[in-house]
């Protein structure tokens, strides 16, 4: 997988590139969780959600946000995170202009940022929200939430309780014109240890859904 580099409003942004062949391949971005906690483009949550949308056949990228790394800059609160994560997006598309849809996926932090990604590109048509932070971030922003998804956690998620979470889908399911999936993988924790291949196999499955 080609390691790439690409220019962000703090300098120099690492990522990982992974192309297919079929030059309207549909492309997804991936974001990690918080850099303050030990967040990276190679956290296994991140690196499996890379796969579940390549072995799919998805063009996907995943890179380090701002101080991570190789990345140049430092920590933004959010703010700057999510200017990488709309360059990364930016450097996709010149790579795969001719992609057939866009999607977004994060983890944890990366969640939160992926979603506020979503209401700033309407070009992007789905997305995946893996133990979103409802209970430390505000979603309101999600009013209304421009394009249907899945939002994942688990049912022992004790840094996210899951009842913040389901709070979060409820909402959003009650919006119009968007479908809204969640699902809560029972015995995981915020991380899925041990629980990696439930997450791989349900992302899988609605992507499918949606292919």
């Amino acid at each position: 997988m080609p390691e790439v580099n690409f220019s962000g409003p703090s300098g120099r942004i690492e990522g990982r590139y992974h192309p297919q062949s079929d030059n309207e391949a549909p492309i997804a971005i991936i974001l990690h969780p918080h850099p303050k906690y030990g967040g990276t483009m190679n956290n296994r949550v991140v690196y499996n959600l890379h796969y579940c949308f390549y072995n799919l056949g998805f063009s996907c990228l995943r890179f380090n946000f701002r101080g991570v790394g190789k990345s140049e800059g430092e920590f933004d609160e959010g703010l700057g995170e999510l200017s990488d994560a709309a360059s990364a997006l930016d450097f996709l598309q010149i790579q795969a202009p001719n992609a057939s849809s866009c999607w977004v996926a994060g983890f944890s932090f990366g969640s939160w940022i992926g979603m506020q990604l979503l209401m700033r590109r309407p070009e992007i048509s789905g997305f995946i929200a893996v133990s979103p932070p409802a209970n430390t971030q505000d979603f309101s922003f999600l009013a209304p939430c421009p394009s249907s998804g899945l939002i994942i956690n688990g049912n022992l998620d004790r840094l996210v309780p899951p009842s913040e979470v389901r709070n979060l889908s409820e909402k959003l399911k009650l919006q119009k014109g968007i479908k809204v999936a969640h699902e809560e993988i029972e015995g995981a924790d915020h991380f899925f240890t041990n629980f990696e291949q439930e997450l791989s196999s349900t992302v899988n499955k609605y992507l499918e859904s949606r292919l």
